[in-house]
């Protein structure tokens, strides 16, 4: 089991083997086994998967930016499947701060917004909140902030 109250502040971006799979309206729109998940107090493991193992043509760069203190500016992406468009499904460093190269090139999609996302097969739960894209499997436990009342933690 892992704790997210054990995770680092300034988060860590670590590699994972686990086999990362996205399926939006039918479409198997990423599949990969080369992962970053980003840990960090008090939140779900965000994962971070390679452009090179999202299906080509279903990322269409999204209006806004936002800023992350440790990461910097991330840009928004809407996920296109078909005549499906599912606003702002993703986001991305593509200029990451010092300490977090290794997510350039990559995209994390809120568990929320898309049809499922599985960590090696297991389906994962969306993380509470509109703002954070965790992703919630068996072995992480909490409480996670992004939930009513949790803003200020």
């Amino acid at each position: 089991m892992e704790s997210v109250w054990d995770y680092p502040r300034p988060p860590r971006v670590e590699r994972t083997t686990a086999r990362v799979t996205i399926v939006n309206s039918g479409l198997v729109v990423a599949d990969s086994v080369r992962c970053r998940r980003v840990l960090e107090t008090s939140h779900p493991p965000v994962f971070y998967v390679p452009r090179d193992d999202i299906a080509d043509g279903v990322l269409e760069a999204a209006a806004g930016h936002s800023y992350c203190e440790f990461k910097g500016v991330a840009t928004y992406w809407d996920l296109v499947v078909g005549e499906i468009r599912v606003p702002r499904a993703g986001w991305s460093y593509e200029r990451p701060a010092p300490g977090y190269e290794e997510l350039t090139g990559a995209v994390a999609f809120y568990p929320s917004r898309v049809g499922e996302c599985r960590v090696g097969g297991e389906l994962v739960r969306p993380q509470e909140g509109d703002f954070y894209g965790g992703w919630i499997t068996a072995d992480i436990t909490g409480p996670f902030k992004g939930g009513p009342g949790t803003t200020g933690w």
